[in-house]
């Protein structure tokens, strides 16, 4: 087997779990402060976390290479903020809705995002698939056992999440436009500086936080912040340069799976037989959404 796909599996596998129970940890921070001093203080820190990736780079390569033109620079600066802005939403609304719903909850529906990213795409003309809308199909079916009750009502904090799996589709969209055109590295920076600084606006507009409340909560934010933030996005680049596509997609739908083993694991949160049928529809339509690609593309191999 080759060494390099086996230390890129790893390495996606590390990111899928430090993701899923950083659910656990968001959930837990909200027993100490509100949702958007939460969010900035950790954006904060993974933030901090990429400057010396920052400036090792910059450090090991020439001072004049096409990131330091202006053109780049505006597009780094004005593309950063947008992504920070819909980061912010995305985010914003997830930890929110943690309050009013469960780790496991959250991690499967925001997961959600990989079904929404290609039928967004179509009204950016991006072309679409049959997989996609059996995925869509599927992970619908999921969504109402998990989150929809027998009056046809929704949980409020399964409702806000749902909203930002839309955010964080229509992020992974500006990033995918984004990437090619500017450093890994310093997108990151500006988007997690965009999102932490909207998130501390917000916070000292509407939350009352205290100096002893941010020293509780400074487990769960560390966690969000330095692992999820930091260093899991830092593992996620690093794994993605070898890794190959179908298994990326795969690992890191595990994200969800490691969300609802982190609630069940701390927080004592247990899935009914209809939530877990839910569940296993939406991973389901997550995985066929992004593998269907690579099902056609074997199959005609194996026919010709």
């Amino acid at each position: 087997m080759n060494i390099s796909v086996v230390k890129s599996d790893s390495l996606l596998l590390s990111t899928a779990i430090i993701w899923g129970f950083a659910f656990v940890a968001q959930r837990l921070g909200m027993d100490y402060v509100g949702p958007f001093i939460f969010n900035g203080v950790r954006f904060a820190l993974g933030a901090l976390v990429l400057l010396p990736f920052i400036l090792r780079n910059s450090y090991c390569t020439n001072k004049d290479t096409i990131q330091d033109s202006p053109q780049v620079k505006k597009i780094g600066i004005y593309g950063g903020i947008m992504a920070g802005i819909a980061l912010f939403s995305g985010a914003s609304l997830q930890q929110v809705g943690l309050v009013y719903t469960t780790a496991g909850n959250a991690g499967f529906i925001t997961g959600l995002y990989v079904v929404i990213v290609p039928i967004m795409g179509i009204f950016l003309r991006h072309k679409t698939n049959t997989g996609t809308w059996t995925g869509a199909f599927l992970a619908s079916g999921g969504l109402y056992l998990l989150s929809v009750t027998e009056q046809l009502t929704i949980a409020f904090g399964d409702l806000l999440v749902l909203i930002g799996a839309f955010f964080w589709a229509g992020h992974v969209l500006i990033i995918g436009w984004l990437s090619p055109r500017l450093d890994s590295f310093r997108l990151a920076l500006m988007q997690y500086t965009a999102c932490s600084v909207l998130s501390i606006m917000v916070s000292f507009m509407i939350e009352d936080t205290t100096l002893y409340s941010l020293v509780q909560a400074c487990i769960p934010i560390f966690y969000g912040g330095v692992m999820s933030v930091g260093i899991a996005y830092t593992l996620q680049v690093i794994a993605q340069k070898d890794a190959h596509p179908a298994h990326a997609a795969i690992i890191l739908s595990l994200e969800a799976v490691f969300a609802a083993v982190g609630g069940w694991m701390i927080l004592d949160e247990v899935f009914t037989p209809r939530e877990l049928l839910g569940c296993a529809l939406m991973l389901s339509g997550m995985l066929l959404s992004q593998l269907w690609r690579f099902i056609r593309f074997r199959n005609r191999r194996v026919m010709t």
